[in-house]
């Protein structure tokens, strides 16, 4: 359904732009109907501005987007208006889309004259109870109330029922339970679980390791712009490779093993993968040599590629960042 193949996103930062800020760094990936792919990173990784580009609130500055086969890298006005129909986002903060001065019956009949001006006023409400239906929410307790009237929870659930008014294909779910509060987290996990269910493709986007195990069918781990590490969630969840996804995880706690036995299994790994770059290995396997050259001839710039290094899990170089020297080229 989306396809995302070596795109880029570089800022123009310092006096007069005269130096460049490489938040992305040719990430590709993928998102089917019905499943769930998350974005997982720390602060500054370069999470939200790829659902930014997926969603047209930025340009990217290179690479190329498809959905459903068709090129949707550049768009037109007309043309993204109707990529809207298809494709929509939720944020993290959920207040600061709504207007606050405003009832958020404002909303729904902003989106009713922009894209169903036709649809008759008994029609349009019937399509509206089944949404907010499909998220929970009572009509009775929503409707012409103003935004403060509202919880976190609720605000966020109305925001997807306006993605389902359009009978979307694929979400961007941009943080969307970082700033609720935990009884009403897993009612949102859930509630994303069920759209799944329906054939909805989700892009999901988070910093927590825990949300992206509970909800994920793959997962894409990045650092600083880049793509290190991708594959099914169990297969990254129980084997990581990379060092960063290996640190990763190491900082979350567990429950059920105590901090002694979560330190010895990451020695042990940590041992089993010493002075090793599963990535320069591989390529090296397929008959190229170490280091740039190697890189170059599959037409990436060095530590930027992925080898399959089991059957749908990838990983890239073992380098943390372009500056540093790889352990397989020493």
């Amino acid at each position: 359904m989306l396809t995302l193949d070596n795109l880029d996103k570089v800022y123009r930062t310092g006096t007069f732009g005269t130096s460049d800020l490489h938040a992305v760094r040719q990430v590709s990936l993928d998102v089917q109907r019905g499943e769930v792919v998350s974005l997982i990173g720390e602060s500054g990784s370069g999470k939200s501005t790829i659902g930014k580009m997926v969603l047209h609130l930025l340009d990217s500055s290179g690479g190329t987007m498809t959905f459903d086969g068709r090129d949707v890298t550049k768009l037109g006005f007309r043309a993204r208006r109707e990529y809207y129909r298809k494709v929509q986002g939720v944020f993290q903060d959920p207040f600061s889309s709504f207007n606050p001065i405003y009832k958020v019956d404002r909303t729904f009949e902003t989106l009713r004259r922009s894209y169903f001006p036709r649809v008759t006023g008994s029609e349009w409400r019937s399509r509206l109870d089944d949404a907010l239906a499909a998220v929970t929410l009572e009509p009775d307790d929503i409707l012409g109330k103003f935004p403060h009237q509202l919880s976190g929870g609720q605000l966020q659930r109305l925001l997807i029922a306006r993605a389902l008014l359009l009978d979307i294909e694929l979400l961007v779910a941009d943080e969307i339970i970082s700033m609720l509060d935990a009884s009403t987290r897993i009612d949102v996990l859930n509630l994303l679980g069920e759209l799944k269910g329906r054939g909805l493709g989700i892009l999901f986007v988070t910093h927590d390791l825990s949300l992206g195990n509970y909800v994920s069918d793959r997962v894409v781990i990045l650092y600083k712009g880049r793509v290190v590490e991708r594959g099914e969630t169990s297969a990254v969840f129980d084997d990581p490779l990379h060092p960063y996804t290996r640190d990763l995880l190491a900082s979350v706690p567990h429950l059920d093993r105590t901090w002694d036995e979560v330190e010895a299994e990451e020695a042990e790994r940590t041992q089993r993968l010493a002075g090793r770059c599963l990535y320069h290995e591989a390529i090296t396997a397929q008959g190229r040599s170490l280091g740039e050259e190697a890189d170059a001839a599959d037409g990436v710039p060095d530590g930027v590629g992925l080898v399959e290094y089991a059957p749908g899990h990838f990983v890239g170089c073992f380098r943390k960042a372009a500056e540093e020297k790889c352990p397989a080229a020493t």
